[in-house]
């Protein structure tokens, strides 16, 4: 029986307050457990000490002997599993995103600048490739590299950003078929990747003059875009081209960021997806901003994983 007060609240007893009270510590033993071991765990695979392997199989065992207070930590977060869950998977989506793109990253960079021509873009590039062929790979491949390619020339930009450096393939290719005043400016979340990215250009012959590279990401550093885009003599501060390699669910906000931020050039700018999951939802929404708005937007070509939008203000037509 509970106790009752005269404001109609009711009381636990004693038992009900400690089996309360047990379960709370059953849970947040297994979670502080799970992040223990976790850590441990990322620790050894990225930049731990190699005389923690005692430490590392302590976490092991203390993960495995945790296993049977998931059943408690999921009945504790039962009532709200379902904001649990969404919470959940965004954070194991961004980690193992940020993770695989990290090792990636270390992996191709330290490939192509021990087997590539230091100073050839060329060779920077058939060197991806030829990486890619046996490895998992973030660039963008020859296929959709060649129709880049075809963008570029046809567009012939001065200012290009790109949202999404990965090991910095595409930047090179950019770079590559700009004219001598052209510049680039990338953005890249991660500062490690970037880093390597960065390094991987210098190798490829261009110079600081020629590119910057961003950190952070695309919704904190798009509305600070204008201060590092220098215009070219004769034209406006805008960019003629945008390339979006970064994460899809973020494109069709990031496009009308670019818009509203009047960092789009009024007279015409192409837009370059790549859509890397046939599932992702993004082109959809795009298709849908161009149904709403045919007089600023269009399709202007599509190859495999690659998808070049058109912008033009009405005014300017």
């Amino acid at each position: 029986m509970q106790d009752s007060d005269p404001r109609g609240l009711d009381f636990p007893t004693y038992g009900q307050f400690m089996h309360w009270k047990f379960h709370t510590a059953y849970v947040e033993l297994g979670v502080a457990a799970w992040n223990w071991s976790g850590f441990t765990w990322y620790r050894r695979c990225f930049g731990g000490s190699k005389k923690s392997l005692s430490t590392g199989k302590m976490a092991s065992l203390l993960m495995v002997a945790s296993m049977p207070l998931l059943p408690a930590v999921m009945l504790a977060l039962g009532r709200r599993r379902a904001r649990v869950a969404r919470l959940c998977r965004s954070a194991l989506a961004w980690t193992l995103r940020l993770l695989r793109g990290r090792v990636c990253a270390k992996s191709t960079h330290a490939f192509v600048f021990s087997r590539c021509t230091h100073g050839n873009a060329g060779s920077v590039l058939e060197t991806f490739d030829i990486y890619a062929e046996t490895h998992g790979s973030a660039a963008v491949g020859p296929q959709i590299g060649q129709a880049l390619d075809e963008v570029v020339r046809r567009v012939r930009p001065l200012r290009v950003l790109e949202l999404g450096m990965h090991c910095g393939y595409s930047s090179v290719l950019l770079l590559r078929l700009l004219p001598p005043d052209g510049r680039l400016l990338t953005v890249e979340q991660d500062p490690a990747v970037a880093g390597l990215g960065e390094e991987i250009i210098l190798v490829a012959g261009f110079k600081h003059t020629q590119f910057q590279v961003l950190t952070g990401s695309s919704g904190e550093t798009i509305p600070t875009l204008g201060t590092f885009l220098e215009p070219a003599p004769g034209t406006s501060g805008t960019f003629n081209l945008v390339l979006m390699d970064h994460d899809p669910q973020q494109y069709l906000v990031d496009l009308l960021a670019l818009e509203n931020q009047g960092l789009l050039c009024p007279s015409g700018c192409s837009v370059v997806l790549i859509i890397r999951n046939r599932r992702d939802k993004c082109l959809e929404e795009l298709k849908e901003l161009i149904r709403a708005r045919p007089d600023c937007y269009s399709i202007k070509s599509q190859v495999g994983g690659m998808v070049e939008l058109f912008f033009q203000k009405s005014s300017s037509q």
